[in-house]
């Protein structure tokens, strides 16, 4: 059954992709979008390089402009806040900027109300300087304490991909930087030894790098914050912005009675349908099912969002699309490396039940006598007995394809491709760009060894 009023709450990556794939398919739904802020369809993703200069003007994180989104056929409620979903009565109650109330009926939902920062057990979260990272107007206030307050030092709470993104667009504005990780490697996401990698680069460009300590207490010292926490961890500084991950928004959704799954994100199917009837969700509020575990996870990351929220959007018309899953691949830019990941690290695939052999390995990312080669320190995860590949991970100069050399093991992984198979993948090569056996092949065929040498060894 094709829906004729949609409604969908939220406007951003999933929010807006499943507005825009219903409108494609069925151009006499009626679809009305909600959108809690006046900024629909803004890349989050890119508010480091707008606080960093490098994206002058914030209006250029726009995917589409407002018009550009109504001249769609969609409607949007900009600064309209959903306040709880009506089961029976198929409405939305929602709320205007200025506290009226209304009701919107609906034929089909979909919740696309993404994910919220997650605030640590810190005293003095509140404080005037302390930021988070997650919006545009957390993105403009922190730009005030740069420009309007002057302020000269920084901390970051967090080493993750956000953490390490906004250490970077820090220092490029000539701020004193701290970085804190609890954890005794930063990037975490990847193994310590890539990570022992970043560390050195970042550290080398003036970053005062502290892992192995958890802050415990901000306070306020006349116009100055004064950080301490665990292994005598003491910072005075004048902003402090806390960015250690985010936790699914599935407050309107569990109101409504759905059912939650991992990591309290909102249970879905694979086709975006929630335990709710004609009610889909969508992006970083939901579940995503994992194409190695076959089961859901929770991955929060915009190319998850775009493709659930384009799934959820061809259904809620009529459609019958099933999502193929996420693997996990992310990427991100740290001063002159780039540090990738797709699928399984070791202890990740050892906990869901096979037998992995990890191996690292060096090679050129493009023919070593050509100006400007790079090595690149790349580690394949793969499953001793059977070949398959699980995960890879790659660190590397950022003029290094790095980005789009992982997306080579991530349709491998697709594909359910052994280490082997990656071997007889026809790539292509020329010297200022490659090798004859490109520097992923190169690492399969370590891979191939080291696991040939041990099985003769057992």
């Amino acid at each position: 059954m094709s829906a004729s009023r949609l409604v969908i709450i939220g406007g951003s990556d999933a929010g807006i992709s499943a507005a825009l794939r219903a409108r494609e398919l069925d151009p006499a739904v009626d679809v009305t979008v909600i959108v809690a802020d006046a900024y629909p369809n803004f890349s989050i993703c890119g508010l480091p390089y707008f606080l960093a200069g490098d994206v002058p003007d914030w209006r250029s994180l726009a995917h589409r402009g407002v018009e550009e989104l109504r001249a769609t056929g969609m409607e949007l409620l900009l600064e309209h806040t959903a306040r709880s979903i009506q089961l029976e009565a198929k409405t939305v109650a929602v709320a205007d900027a200025a506290g009226g109330m209304t009701e919107l009926a609906y034929d089909r939902l979909i919740v696309a109300t993404g994910a919220t920062p997650v605030l640590p057990p810190i005293e003095g979260l509140h404080l005037p300087g302390v930021h988070v990272l997650h919006t545009m107007q957390d993105a403009f206030s922190i730009q005030g304490m740069l420009e309007e307050c002057g302020a000269e030092s920084v901390l970051v709470v967090g080493a993750g991909y956000i953490g390490l993104e906004m250490v970077e667009a820090f220092a490029s504005r000539e701020l004193t930087v701290t970085v804190v990780e609890q954890l005794e490697e930063i990037l975490p996401t990847v193994d310590p030894e890539l990570g022992g990698l970043l560390r050195r680069e970042i550290a080398n460009h003036g970053v005062d790098v502290v892992t192995g300590a958890r802050v415990e207490s901000i306070q306020q010292k006349d116009r100055a914050l004064v950080v301490r926490g665990t292994s005598g961890l003491e910072r005075t500084v004048d902003l402090v912005l806390v960015v250690v991950g985010v936790k699914p928004d599935t407050e309107l959704a569990s109101g409504a009675g759905a059912k939650l799954g991992t990591k309290g994100a909102i249970e879905v199917d694979r086709r975006m349908r929630t335990s709710l009837p004609d009610v889909f969700a969508a992006g970083d509020c939901a579940e995503t099912y994992h194409q190695i575990l076959r089961s859901p996870t929770y991955l929060p990351l915009g190319t998850t969002a775009h493709k659930q929220g384009r799934i959820a959007g061809e259904n809620a018309v009529g459609g019958a699309r099933v999502f193929e899953g996420s693997l996990g691949t992310q990427v991100v830019k740290v001063f002159d490396l780039a540090a990738a990941r797709t699928g399984f690290r070791d202890a990740e695939a050892e906990a869901a039940g096979f037998d992995p052999l990890t191996v690292g390995c060096r090679a050129f990312d493009h023919k070593a006598y050509y100006p400007n080669a790079h090595e690149l320190d790349i580690r394949i995860t793969g499953d001793r007995m059977t070949g398959r590949l699980l995960g890879v991970q790659i660190l590397g100069h950022r003029d290094g394809e790095v980005a789009k050399r992982i997306d080579i093991p991530a349709v491998a992984l697709s594909a359910k491709a052994t280490v082997e198979r990656l071997n007889m993948f026809d790539l292509s090569y020329t010297p200022p760009f490659g090798s004859p056996w490109d520097a992923i092949q190169v690492a399969a065929q370590e891979w191939t060894r080291k696991r040939d040498e041990a099985l003769v060894g057992a």
